[in-house]
């Protein structure tokens, strides 16, 4: 009889529920988007209770569907938007304040006042990140001191924080699990990745209670029963990571120097560097990949704030197109970028640069410049960033061959030719960029016995198209250098627009 696992990839602009046979195929999806938050500049949030309601949405309709099945759901698995900070109360499940999402730069001063190459040492050290808004202790830090009376609640033990997964976890089990998987964990700057344990030091540099804290498990794990009354029948929550780590585990990443890249509303490239836990001189994150069986992968991480985000901005905000798809036929209608060159620092600068006061700009324009020119502009800055990413990984001794893509822009055959094109690897599609959905699954399907091994997952990945390099080197080094250039000046107008 056939088996499924009901897959929640909780993202930043939706919330999606996939139903996952055992072989990896995608038999029913169900999406529900839902509002973004702007209250102030480089302030994004979220409302935790319609990530709640879109979650348990989609969630219920892929079951409904999945009852005119033959076969039965056997597990969840949940992959979410990390970082993403939600404080609730432990009695009510009320959150006491809106979800600041990993985008949000409020927290840049308080970071600045940290930033002294001590304290940046020991952050990196404990954590493997470095000391920047994007993580959660200094957003979490910043609803207790900032909503009334959260300190003292939190003191007391009547509020408990999360990522969304722990969020999601909480009120599919009716409160009775509180806990987060290792990979979760470890973007939050409170996790100590070499001991795998909360870390009380860091927990007094940012003031962070630890009794607000979740219980963290390995990847695969029993996270706890879904409550009947949610869901309309009682499952067992058996795989959870970080919608990176997820992606990394679905595109089937298991050895040393595997290296995938994820384009969604951000872009994010990540390589297995197995059990060896590598420090980037090059300002590459270190992170936890997975844990299993207690034994940790670790993994090194670029991060790109703003990739789809860009697509969204034009389409949304510009109306330079109606459907993001779109952007690669108005690039196909240019023989060339027409010199136009765009800096998407829509929310500041990741890596390796981490400019959280840039802001976005775009170069080269004339009377000239037009609709066509700004979609290949700010499909040409995601493959640019990418490149940024993938020389610091070189530069840390990372020997790359190849790059495995999935997301939603992984569907754009210009923007991966063009991303072959500036790196000079071959680019592999897998024939189901659903991969970060994928990961979750294969994380339950590990658990509940679908899979035997990391080999048996392995069978299921297979590559749709390989885009193979064809610009000339100097073509490529033209366009490389135009590009620092423009960051540069990004750079030096965030400086001096501080000053």
């Amino acid at each position: 009889m056939q088996a499924y696992v009901l897959s929640i990839d909780q993202g930043t602009t939706s919330s999606r529920a996939l139903l996952v046979d055992q072989d990896g195929n995608v038999v029913h999806s169900e999406q529900q988007e839902f509002t973004q938050y702007f209250p102030n500049d480089g302030w994004v949030e979220h409302d935790p209770r319609e990530i709640w309601q879109t979650t348990l949405g989609a969630a219920s309709k892929v079951l409904q569907y999945a009852e005119g099945l033959v076969g039965e759901v056997k597990a969840i698995g949940i992959t979410n938007q990390r970082e993403t900070t939600i404080v609730w109360d432990r009695h009510t499940g009320e959150p006491i304040y809106n979800a600041i999402v990993w985008q949000d730069r409020r927290t840049g001063d308080f970071c600045h006042s940290l930033n002294d190459p001590g304290t940046s040492e020991f952050v990196q050290d404990r954590t493997g990140l470095l000391l920047d808004p994007y993580f959660s202790a200094t957003k979490l830090a910043w609803i207790l001191d900032q909503v009334p009376g959260a300190r003292q609640r939190a003191n007391r033990g009547d509020l408990v924080f999360g990522t969304v997964d722990t969020f999601l976890i909480w009120h599919l089990t009716g409160g009775a699990s509180h806990v987060t998987d290792a990979t979760n964990a470890s973007r939050t700057m409170m996790f100590n990745i070499r001991t795998n344990e909360w870390d009380r030091e860091l927990l007094r540099l940012f003031s962070i209670p630890e009794n607000c804290l979740p219980e963290v498990k390995d990847c695969a794990d029993n996270f706890g029963v879904t409550n009947s009354r949610v869901l309309g029948q009682a499952l067992p929550i058996l795989g959870v990571a970080g919608d990176q780590q997820a992606a990394l585990f679905g595109q089937a990443c298991f050895e040393p120097g595997m290296l995938k890249s994820t384009y969604g509303t951000g872009c994010f490239l990540v390589i297995n560097t197995g059990t060896d836990l590598v420090k980037s001189r090059y300002r590459m994150l270190s992170t936890i990949g997975y844990r299993l069986d207690g034994q940790t992968h670790y993994a090194m991480e670029g991060s790109i704030f703003v990739a789809g985000a860009a697509m969204q901005w034009l389409r949304d905000e510009l109306h330079v197109f109606d459907d993001a798809a779109e952007s690669a036929e108005l690039a196909l209608s240019l023989e060339d970028n027409c010199g136009v060159y765009m800096v998407p620092a829509l929310t500041g600068l990741g890596a390796p640069h981490w400019l959280p006061d840039a802001r976005g700009a775009i170069f080269g324009m004339t009377r000239d410049t037009g609709k066509a020119q700004l979609a290949r502009a700010a499909l040409e800055s995601i493959a640019y960033q990418s490149a940024d990413l993938l020389e610091a990984i070189q530069s840390d001794g990372g020997n790359i061959n190849r790059l495995r893509v999935d997301g939603g822009m992984a569907n754009n055959n210009w923007f991966c030719q063009f991303l072959s094109d500036v790196l000079n690897l071959p680019v592999d599609r897998p024939t189901n960029t659903e991969t970060t959905a994928l990961g979750a699954a294969y994380l339950a399907g590990l658990k509940c016995g679908f899979y035997t091994s990391l080999e048996s997952i392995t069978k299921n990945w297979r590559a749709d198209i390989t885009f193979d390099s064809r610009m000339g080197d100097r073509q490529r080094k033209e366009h490389r250098k135009r590009w620092k250039k423009a960051v540069e000046m990004v750079a030096g107008f965030a400086k001096n627009n501080a000053s």
